[in-house]
């Protein structure tokens, strides 16, 4: 009987995860890392979880039966991709089991930002009805305000499709271009990176977090934007230069910011953005919601269950699928 390690930890529910195993194979529930799971790992053939940076090559050499790596989360930034590709072990994200809790996250940060959703709610909680001076502290509508999604994947073609609900021309930069035909289906219009920055109303970022994304978005890049547009971030907060960014907004190079990650998680509570009244910020919870969490274990084991009739899993990431047939 083959075996999966599912790794659980305070982001998904076990009792799911027990529910929804496929019949035919042993279901071992083990923290990473754990002496049970280190005891599981010889006789696994699928692994369950989230990405941990501790999953080297000496990982790799005490697993010998692994076949799959099957992440639940669509990031995969804390795994040891170069371990992995030595080891022949392809990794595989969620399928996009959270594209849709993202990319409304996304429009709901555009929202709050344009119609200063803090700034109303705190003026109505403290009891000043609609804030001070409220006929110049001006709120703005989506219609007709370009978006510029950079990184047109699964989430940013979500993100699109919802934006042009709104009425707002969509304009996308990503290595991995449309042909025309795609982009007429879709909607949208390839522009250059510094284009995006120079034109765009909003700002959304849905790329992986990786070395040549690190940062893409510092001060250069905020110095290009509209002093009235808006920068939205639900993918990953290394890939925004914080400290330029918190600059960018207390110098109103740019108008605000959404944000749902950030460099550091937990932020440290002397985190200077805490002090701004033009960003709004969530704790990193674009992605789980309550659909999406049978979703993700619903893409998990379907791909398990691929590679165990030998064909080969989806999603695998692109820095791996040399090794897949």
């Amino acid at each position: 009987m083959q075996r999966i390690v599912f790794v659980p930890n305070g982001q998904v529910d076990t009792k799911i995860a027990t529910d929804m195993a496929p019949p035919g194979f042993e279901l071992v529930e083990a923290a990473a890392f754990s002496p049970e799971f280190n005891a599981a790992m010889p006789g696994c053939h699928y692994l369950v979880g989230l990405g941990d940076p501790r999953m080297n090559d000496a990982f790799y050499a005490s697993a010998p039966n692994l076949k799959l790596v099957q992440l639940l989360s669509a990031g995969y930034d804390r795994c040891d991709v170069p371990a992995a590709h030595k080891a022949r072990v392809p990794i595989a994200n969620n399928g996009g089991a959270n594209s849709v809790a993202v990319a409304e996250h996304a429009i709901m940060l555009m929202l709050a930002t344009a119609r200063s959703l803090v700034w109303q709610h705190t003026s109505v909680a403290s009891g000043i009805w609609r804030g001070n001076d409220w006929q110049n502290h001006h709120v703005f509508e989506l219609s007709e305000k370009t978006l510029g999604i950079v990184g047109l994947g699964t989430i940013g073609k979500k993100v699109t499709r919802i934006a042009k609900a709104f009425g707002m021309p969509v304009q996308y930069y990503d290595i991995a271009r449309l042909t025309e035909d795609q982009e007429d289906s879709l909607g949208v219009r390839f522009r250059l990176f510094d284009e995006i920055l120079k034109t765009s109303d909003f700002v959304s970022l849905h790329v992986p977090l990786l070395a040549t994304t690190r940062h893409m978005i510092g001060e250069r890049e905020l110095g290009l934007m509209k002093s009235t547009a808006y920068l939205i971030n639900t993918c990953r907060g290394p890939v925004v230069d914080e400290t330029a960014l918190t600059t960018a907004l207390q110098n109103n190079t740019i108008a605000g910011a959404g944000l749902d990650v950030f460099d550091q998680e937990p932020p440290p509570a002397d985190n200077p953005l805490f002090k701004l009244d033009n960003v709004v910020l969530t704790p990193h919870l674009a992605g789980p919601t309550y659909e999406n969490r049978a979703k993700r274990f619903r893409n998990a084991f379907d791909n398990v269950q691929r590679v165990a009739r030998g064909q080969s899993p989806f999603w695998v990431i692109p820095e791996l699928k040399d090794i897949v047939g």
